[in-house]
């Protein structure tokens, strides 16, 4: 009894069928998979990235709030939350508004010069 017993429990860990792999189509393409997506879809190059930092550096920079620039604003208020690092930012702390202005006009910044170089370098607003 102990052998019919060993028997039942081993058919029901072995499989008597394959794993088969459900995105995989018989025959499409020669077993291999294509795909029409560009690979490189970001295109990401180093020279937009420096010159968008340093375009947005450049003008975050000038004092324009209240003889304080947007920078010094917010890289002076992640000096005084250091401070007190265990406990977080207060939601009415005003790290939060320098945090998020600061960081908003950096990719907006970026996303520009972006679509700016990459125009320029691929001739399309020549057409």
């Amino acid at each position: 009894m102990c052998i019919f017993f060993l028997g039942c429990i081993s058919a029901f860990l072995r499989s008597s069928t394959t794993a088969r792999n459900p995105l995989r189509v018989s025959q499409a393409s020669g077993g291999k998979y294509t795909c029409s997506f560009q690979r490189d879809w970001l295109r990401r190059d180093l020279n937009v990235i420096g010159f968008g930092l340093i375009g947005w550096l450049a003008p975050s920079s000038i004092p324009a709030i209240n003889g304080d620039s947007l920078t010094g604003l917010f890289f002076g208020s992640i000096g005084t939350e250091l401070a007190h690092f265990p406990t977080p930012p207060a939601l009415t702390s005003p790290f939060w508004l320098w945090l998020v202005t600061w960081h908003l006009g950096l990719f907006i910044c970026l996303t520009f010069g972006q679509i700016g170089f990459k125009g320029r370098t691929e001739d399309y607003f020549e057409k």
